[in-house]
């Protein structure tokens, strides 16, 4: 069985950019929650910056999420 790209042509791409979404979440969350987990470490504190940084690792993912989704609706837009 071979996979018929052109056939399946929309169903890939979406499929592309729904797990390049999740990863880019999960990739922006997990970095920032290591560095948080390393200060707290380093400083001794009871958690405060995992929660900070596990925060700010949601909202760099989401702002990058939207560029990307944005960028690809406009290629979508602006091509053949």
């Amino acid at each position: 069985m071979v996979f018929e790209y052109d056939k399946n042509r929309p169903w890939a791409e979406s499929l592309t950019l729904v797990l390049q979404l999740g990863l880019t979440m999960a990739g922006c969350i997990a970095f920032c929650f290591l560095i948080g987990r390393l200060l707290d470490r380093w400083l001794g504190t009871g958690g405060i910056f995992i929660a900070v940084f596990t925060v700010l690792g949601v909202i760099g993912g989401a702002v990058t999420a939207y560029r990307q989704i944005k960028e690809t609706l406009a290629d979508k837009n602006s091509g053949p």
